[in-house]
């Protein structure tokens, strides 16, 4: 994807979406909405991570950084397929309409159905069907045989940490991982099948965006579970102890918005390790991201210029120190295995002169979030008058409150700047944001739906440094996207260089 397009797109996850099943998912009401976005002409899609979601249901904490959230696989194609009843579909933990996800009853619920799909593929499925499998089975094995087997293990001990299994699991023995594998060949295959079917759809929904020139956007986290199939695989890359525990933790310094900083708890990369193999896990893990997204976001992107690293002793992120991160070392041995990358830099937060040396360095637009431009005055990086082509403009990402949210708890200054700035006032200061976002040079300008609907602060999807209940549960429904809402995107968009001329007329 050539990102020095003038671009818009809006920022909608997956599980945001509609749908029958307590969670948006690949179903019908995706490809609804890719029909919507090209009607609006948007040609970017933008996702959050796809990969499972962890502790407090965060897609930023999964127990992968290669499978694909089994809560993202639709079940209309399995029924089609004749691998599920219809019924089985009936009594899905699905609330009034518009309501949020409900993870404890849908969690359990869908995977229930996926098992009853295996059972069914397993029955009837064609030597085509069984073919297919096998041969993506074989092409993914590079990442997939570890999934696999770390999804079994987690469930025969009954979800207990990887580091808390017996000894053989634990360290690899390669004479425990045989036994294990011939012995949990039944529930590896049903995870394999999972990931089968959410890369076939993936792949297919993919493919309908781009029939309607509408690319995908992914989302790559920096840091990595620490109960995951990937620490576990090779623990050798991560600061860990004897007892695989971490040493140090990441997260980020205090700041204005917390005294205390944030403590993540990712295990920090080994980057010495990682340099002395050409940095070849993370070009594998690019690779994957490249199969599922035609461009793609790198959360916390400072991190690679310098990291906040925090005893594990400590239960706050106060007694941090910086450390230098492995730099465009990183980025130019994955841009020698596979090309020029479609990357964007999240370069929010504390940035410093090193941070911006790599983002140009490696020539990645950065990012500029509009509704947190009027703290200051007129010289704030934030506003489109100070934008260079190489950024992406946001009125807010998932992360930050939506438009009329912020315009809530703003204070009169910052009301009177954006007013004045903007030419609005309550009821339409999110399409005076959009507006100006539009109309500034970034080559991308990119809306959370939320804004586009004009929703307040109780839409959110997160908030975060909290586990609070609401977080990434948010999700739209079709009554709340109206006919006005589309037009008028269409038309700044249209107007300002970033989509189709004709959707003026």
């Amino acid at each position: 994807m050539d990102l020095t397009q003038r671009t818009s797109g809006i920022l909608l996850h997956i599980t945001s979406l509609p749908g029958p099943h307590g969670i948006g998912d690949f179903g019908p009401d995706a490809q609804r909405f890719v029909d919507w976005l090209a009607s609006a002409g948007q040609t970017v899609w933008q996702w959050l991570p796809t990969t499972p979601i962890g502790p407090g249901n965060s897609p930023y904490q999964s127990v992968s950084a290669f499978a694909g959230s089994p809560l993202m696989v639709a079940f209309e194609p399995l029924v089609a397929a004749g691998w599920m009843e219809p019924q089985a579909l009936h009594g899905a933990p699905v609330r009034d309409r518009g309501a949020r996800v409900d993870f404890d009853a849908v969690v359990p619920w869908r995977l229930e159905r996926l098992r009853l799909a295996h059972a069914g593929f397993e029955r009837q499925a064609t030597a085509a069907e069984r073919a297919a499998l096998a041969a993506w089975r074989a092409d993914q094995a590079w990442w997939l045989d570890d999934y696999l087997l770390f999804m079994a293990l987690e469930a025969a001990h009954g979800g207990q940490c990887w580091w808390d299994w017996e000894a053989g699991c634990r360290d690899r023995d390669p004479k425990a991982m045989q036994v294990a594998a011939k012995k949990h060949a039944a529930e590896m295959d049903f995870w394999a099948f999972v990931q089968w079917c959410f890369d076939t759809q993936l792949t297919q929904l993919r493919a309908y965006a781009a029939q309607r020139g509408v690319r995908i956007m992914g989302d790559l986290p920096i840091f990595i579970a620490h109960h995951s199939a990937d620490c576990w695989a090779r623990p050798d890359l991560y600061e860990l102890d004897e007892h695989h525990q971490p040493t140090v933790v990441a997260g980020c310094p205090p700041d204005d918005f917390s005294e205390d900083g944030q403590r993540w708890g990712n295990p920090l990369y080994r980057w010495d390790r990682m340099a002395a193999e050409d940095y070849a896990w993370w070009t594998a893990r690019v690779r994957r991201a490249l199969a599922q997204a035609d461009v793609f976001r790198i959360d916390h992107f400072r991190g690679f210029a310098g990291y906040w690293e925090i005893p594990a002793s400590c239960p706050t992120a106060r007694e941090g120190r910086w450390v230098p991160g492995p730099r465009k070392a990183l980025f130019d041995a994955i841009e020698k295995a596979l090309g020029r990358l479609p990357i964007v830099a999240e370069d929010l937060g504390l940035i410093t002169p090193d941070v911006l040396e790599l983002r140009d360095g490696c020539g990645f637009p950065g990012m500029r979030i509009f509704s947190q431009a009027f703290g200051g005055d007129g010289t704030h990086d934030f506003l489109p008058h100070n934008y260079v082509v190489n950024t992406l403009v946001y009125t807010g990402t998932h992360d930050n409150d939506t438009v009329h949210g912020w315009w809530s708890k703003a204070t009169p200054a910052e009301r009177h700047f954006a007013a004045s700035y903007l030419n609005a006032w309550d009821h339409d200061i999110h399409w005076g944001m959009i507006r100006a976002a539009s109309q500034s040079v970034a080559c991308m300008a990119v809306f959370p739906l939320q804004d586009v609907l004009g929703l307040g602060a109780e839409h959110r999807m997160n908030l975060p440094g909290s586990m609070g209940p609401h977080n990434w549960t948010w999700r739209m429904d079709w009554s709340m996207v109206n006919e006005e809402a589309r037009r008028v995107l269409g038309l700044i968009t249209a107007a300002s260089g970033r989509g189709p001329f004709s959707l003026l007329g």
